[in-house]
């Protein structure tokens, strides 16, 4: 599956239109990783708990994009859009969502 954020995709053609497609993500953030960057925003530094699961949700929200263009016989996925929210009372829920057109491409 080839997955882009470009209109088309260079050396292909595209000979048919699958539709929109997403892949949503919604993970928790546990309280031991919350400490954790809680520490880092007082002291400063990365959160390597955090930045380690917006990576892993980005990639779980692309892979079931790309599992849905599939359903719909796409061979590729173009103008790619990937989008992140927090939500839950406390800020402590990480949604990512992935949007794009399956297409298929020759």
């Amino acid at each position: 599956m080839i997955i882009t954020t470009t209109p088309g995709v260079e050396g292909k053609i595209i000979v048919q239109y699958q539709g929109i497609v997403f892949g949503e993500v919604i993970a928790g953030i546990n309280l031991l990783k919350d400490f954790s960057a809680g520490l880092r925003n007082i002291f400063g530094g990365r959160s390597g708990a955090y930045e380690g699961e917006m990576i892993k949700a980005r990639k779980d929200a692309l892979k079931e994009m790309a599992e849905r263009a599939a359903e719909l016989g796409a061979n590729a996925v173009v103008g790619v859009d990937i989008d992140y929210e927090v939500l839950g009372s406390g800020g402590n829920m990480l949604m990512v969502t992935a949007s794009g057109t399956a297409v298929v491409v020759e």
